[in-house]
């Protein structure tokens, strides 16, 4: 679709809930997003311009995967986050029929950089770096501690479910992967139980959906894997390696230190973290990934996306089986 017919239905929408905008320019879509998609644009304002993301489900798209908490659940979880000062960008308008513009919302658009390798390697990033992790169990708090009462209505996920949910994928590729295999068997043994407490948990939070600048977490994006669970599946998605980007010595995304992310989330929450859930999380996070490249490949190898990004990322299960082995029996020193 060509850049003129959203243009033109931002031109018409815009100055219906943007007092005095005079109208849109700009108007580009952003990589990535197989069935939503990501348009950045510059509303006009005498005040000055607006720097503005629109995220929406084109029309005619169907509702939104299982696991996915759909784009008006994305909206309200956005605004509350702002409202309660966590990182997040502030939500301008939740689209409407009358928009025509499909399902989803309009966000302000945050300066930053989301690309791992810049953010993990550029000087631009160096006097930051050592605090980020702590900064990161700040913010993860702060997302814990939104309250339950004013949540949209969320699909609520445990490490049981969890582990039947992958062991079906798994069936489903009719692929042995012995490693994965093992990973389960771990799992199920290693099972901590139900959480004491049930909260919000991002489901996605790491490199690629945190925006951030020389001065630190500018945003945290994405919201779309947003469940109701174990908040402590958050701490250890982000220690993930394959988030680490060749950091393998800095846990947490590449650039700090478990104890970093610990002594933030303590110190924001008031709550012990437990660090054997942590790993548990690790784990699954591991696990969860490597089947995901497993069915990125099946993708790139029946059907119908052949493209390069597929192939790519679908030999990247072969890290994450190293990567369970280290987790499940780490070599001794």
């Amino acid at each position: 679709m060509s850049s003129a017919p959203i243009a033109e239905l931002l031109s018409r929408s815009v100055p219906s809930w943007c007092p005095g905008a005079t109208g849109v320019v700009d108007a580009k879509r952003l990589s990535g997003g197989a069935s939503q998609e990501t348009w950045s644009f510059d509303i006009a304002h005498p005040d000055g311009v607006i720097g503005a993301i629109l995220r929406r489900a084109p029309p005619g798209y169907g509702a939104a995967p299982g696991r996915a908490a759909g784009l008006d659940a994305e909206a309200v979880l956005m605004q509350l986050a702002y409202d309660a000062g966590v990182p997040s960008p502030k939500v301008l308008h939740v689209l409407r029929a009358a928009d025509e513009l499909g399902t989803g919302f309009i966000m302000q658009r945050v300066a930053g950089e989301t690309i791992p390798r810049k953010i993990l390697r550029d000087d631009e990033f160096a006097a930051i770096r050592p605090k980020l992790a702590r900064q990161c169990g700040e913010i993860l708090a702060g997302i814990h501690g939104l309250p339950a009462s004013v949540l949209p209505q969320l699909r609520r996920m445990d490490a049981a479910a969890e582990v039947a949910e992958l062991q079906r994928e798994l069936d489903n590729f009719g692929w042995p992967r012995p490693v994965f295999e093992l990973a389960l068997r771990w799992l199920r043994d290693h099972d901590p139980g139900p959480s004491e407490r049930v909260t919000l948990v991002h489901g996605d939070f790491r490199h690629g959906n945190l925006m951030i600048g020389a001065d630190g977490v500018r945003a945290v994006l994405d919201w779309e894997l947003a469940h109701l669970g174990d908040p402590m599946e958050d701490l250890g998605w982000i220690c993930v390696n394959s988030w680490r980007f060749g950091g393998i010595d800095k846990p947490v995304g590449g650039f700090g230190a478990y104890e970093d992310l610990f002594a933030g989330y303590e110190a924001a929450s008031g709550i012990k973290v437990d660090a054997a859930r942590v790993k548990f999380w690790e784990v699954m996070g591991t696990l969860r990934w490597g089947v995901m490249c497993v069915g990125m490949m099946q993708r790139f190898r029946i059907g119908p996306d052949h493209s390069m990004e597929r192939a790519m990322i679908g030999r990247r299960a072969s890290e994450t089986e190293i990567d369970l082995l280290r987790l499940l029996a780490p070599r001794r020193s």
